[in-house]
């Protein structure tokens, strides 16, 4: 084997390494996001439930929770008007 082949051979070689090293990077991260998202249950004053994909986010400022439904849309309500809210499966 000639020094241009084996130099060739080991480029080739550190790419395949990349590449295998990108995929099981972006599979970690699948699984991690995966993982992490769980679906709350809010219970409103006038007794509707109210079920939030992911973790609903509230604005201090302005009093409101902003969520996505299960259509994911995104959606807010205010948090006067929220007796409970809790993580499904707790």
């Amino acid at each position: 084997m000639t020094q241009a082949e084996g130099l060739s051979h080991l480029i080739c070689k550190e790419m395949k390494m990349k590449k295998l090293a990108a995929v099981l990077t972006a599979c970690a991260m699948t699984f991690t996001l995966a993982a992490c998202s769980s679906n709350y249950v809010m219970h409103t004053n006038d007794g509707r439930t109210i079920v939030a994909d992911g973790k609903p986010m509230v604005d201090d400022d302005t009093g409101m929770i902003s969520y996505k439904d299960a259509y994911g849309n995104e959606q807010q309500i205010n948090r006067a008007d929220v007796k409970e809210m809790v993580e499904m499966g707790q």
